[in-house]
């Protein structure tokens, strides 16, 4: 799922081809994607674009006449750009097309369960009740980000990727702040210590600053077309048993639903194995619980 440096992109590049342009219609392939009735795409036609904004994990394009676009693109969705008006949207992952006089934004969707929304609205107010009021980290103080921390007794994993807590923040990048923090993805938000939380925020604040940064300057030059949540250059996300850049430990799992936690058993747990659910049931006892054992197994 894009998260906050992939949509922070996304907008820089959009603004740059859009912002100032009249949208000149909405072509909906899918009837699942609207969200909302009224207003009807038809009332977007012909309004120019005038702003853009961020909620979450979600994209809103301002238009004339405070009408709102929301795109949200869950996991599969993605957004590519064609310079020439009108185009086609592919057959089996085409979901909607935004037509411009200077070219066509498409939304995708890969897979066959069909997650990504627009929602259509008039008012900025209405924008209200698409966040989910999660904290915006890189605009908040230190006192606040633990304030949101210790508001309930959960894992840090769990806390930086619920949208309620802190926002924009999902698989990928909450491996890379609790890699950077040095700490482990299970351990409970209520028993961090005052160090602990300050670590936490100064890890979130550079990761997601980093990679906004170099995304944005990125997608300056390119629409980012290949949006994905394994990129190069990270530390732990998405590189399960390759050497974590920092101490040469292979990268651990855990796996659950459709998604893995990795981390550095080393850097963030003191050595020690967390249990993989599936795994751990197939091998019961020989389970290995450190990093030593694991190198004897």
């Amino acid at each position: 799922m894009p998260e906050l440096p992939d949509i922070a992109a996304y907008i820089v590049a959009l603004e740059a081809r859009v912002k100032g342009r009249r949208l000149r219609g909405i072509r909906i392939a899918s009837p699942l994607l609207l969200r909302t009735v009224e207003p009807a795409p038809e009332a977007c036609a012909d309004k120019r674009v005038r702003q853009f904004r961020r909620l979450g994990k979600r994209i809103a394009l301002g238009l004339e006449d405070d009408h709102w676009l929301v795109l949200h693109l869950m996991v599969g969705g993605r957004l590519h750009w064609r310079d020439q008006p009108a185009a086609k949207l592919p057959a089996k992952r085409g979901l909607a097309a935004l037509d411009f006089s200077n070219g066509t934004l498409l939304l995708t969707e890969a897979g066959s369960k069909r997650r990504a929304s627009l929602h259509i609205t008039r008012g900025s107010t209405t924008l209200d009740a698409l966040h989910r009021g999660g904290l915006e980290v890189l605009e908040a103080s230190l006192a606040e980000f633990g304030d949101a921390m210790r508001r309930g007794d959960r894992t840090l994993k769990r806390a930086l990727t619920d949208p309620s807590v802190c926002s924009g923040i999902g698989n990928a990048y909450s491996d890379e702040i609790l890699h950077r923090a040095r700490l482990s993805p299970v351990a409970l938000t209520a028993r961090l210590a005052e160090a602990e939380i300050q670590r936490l925020f100064a890890a979130a604040q550079a990761v997601l600053s980093e990679w906004t940064e170099r995304l944005c300057e990125d997608a300056q030059g390119r629409f980012p077309e290949k949006v994905t949540a394994f990129r190069d250059g990270m530390a732990v996300h998405g590189r399960y048993r390759q050497p974590c850049p920092d101490c040469g430990a292979p990268v651990q799992r855990i796996r659950y639903a459709a998604n893995e936690t990795n981390y550095c058993a080393r850097c963030q747990t003191g050595g020690k194995l967390l249990k993989d659910r599936a795994l751990s049931r197939l091998l019961r006892g020989d389970w290995p619980r450190s990093l030593d054992e694991l190198s004897d197994s």
